[in-house]
């Protein structure tokens, strides 16, 4: 029997206060969730200027990418990957995969990438306990980094993680390290330099390229495979990483209705895939019966 998830439209306003706790200040996530002000290195989350051991690291990781993110090689990558004729392999087993790859474009985490992917899915489950396609989102978000291993290609870091962005179109100056886009062969191209570049106002994201990696890979492979998860859960794969659009605003003359809706539920999700990053270690095998039984589901 195939599970389908319904897209209910909800009220989804997310609250966030100070709250006093010892001497720690703490925001308040709507739902109890508990939001630490600094990272597992004490820096402020996202703060890709303070001196920290992995600063330089993930600048230059920006550098290569925003050189080489452009139409061109975006149009390649989803034409050689958008077959899906790689690998065949389950979601369990991507999520295993994944304990041999550190993301060199998050300063915020250096532990493997499974244990991020749980953090972030036991965290919404926490909060939000009946929406079960959103704690399997939060297990799955992230499994396009299969595209650093050498059964998929072993793509360069700079084309499968860190902050993504629309090409074909000018590259907004909210792009974390924009200085680098001067480098890119499209940068002062007359035909994508401009705001709307190839695209037209309110044509839906759906119709826009985004810069190529583990999101739009993941995207392709859950459209592709007919998944009976809701059209937010797709938007939030896709759209995770564009912290221009759901941090600074950019971009939202592309939008239409549907994507202005989906937004709400990827306000709520980027609070946990942020946040939940710490160096507490999740138990796999405890919680792994569970997220079993959700991959069953959309399968059935």
């Amino acid at each position: 029997m195939t599970i389908i998830f319904e897209n209910a439209r909800l009220g989804l306003g997310v609250e966030e206060k100070k709250i006093n706790s010892g001497d720690q200040e703490e925001l308040v996530l709507d739902g109890g969730f508990l939001v630490p002000e600094t990272n597992s290195f004490g820096h402020t989350f996202r703060d890709y200027n303070a001196e920290s051991e992995r600063q330089e690291s993930v600048e230059e990781f920006y550098h290569i990418q925003h050189i080489h993110q452009s139409v061109d090689f975006v149009k390649k990558m989803r034409a050689e990957y958008g077959s899906l004729n790689r690998v065949e392999m389950s979601i369990w087993e991507c999520c295993e995969l994944l304990n041999e790859f550190r993301d060199e474009s998050d300063p915020d985490l250096d532990e493997p990438q499974i244990e991020h992917l749980l953090q972030t899915a036991e965290a919404i489950r926490k909060d939000y306990p009946n929406e079960d396609w959103l704690h399997l989102t939060g297990l799955i978000h992230d499994l396009g980094k299969v595209l650093l291993h050498h059964s998929f290609g072993a793509l360069p870091q700079w084309a499968v993680v860190g902050d993504t962005f629309p090409v074909g179109c000018a590259f907004d100056e909210s792009i974390i390290h924009h200085k680098y886009f001067k480098g890119n062969p499209d940068y002062n191209n007359p035909a994508y330099n401009t705001k709307l570049g190839i695209y037209s106002k309110g044509c839906g994201l759906d119709n826009v390229l985004m810069s190529w990696g583990h999101d739009d890979y993941m995207y392709l492979v859950a459209k592709e495979s007919k998944t009976t998860l809701p059209s937010a859960a797709l938007f939030i794969i896709r759209y995770h990483s564009f912290y221009p659009l759901h941090k600074s605003g950019a971009y939202t003359h592309l939008m239409n209705e549907d994507d202005k809706e989906n937004l709400k539920w990827l306000h709520i999700f980027n609070k946990y895939d942020l946040y939940s990053k710490s160096k507490i270690r999740i138990d796999v095998e405890k919680v792994k019966p569970y997220y079993l039984s959700l991959i069953e589901k959309v399968k059935n």
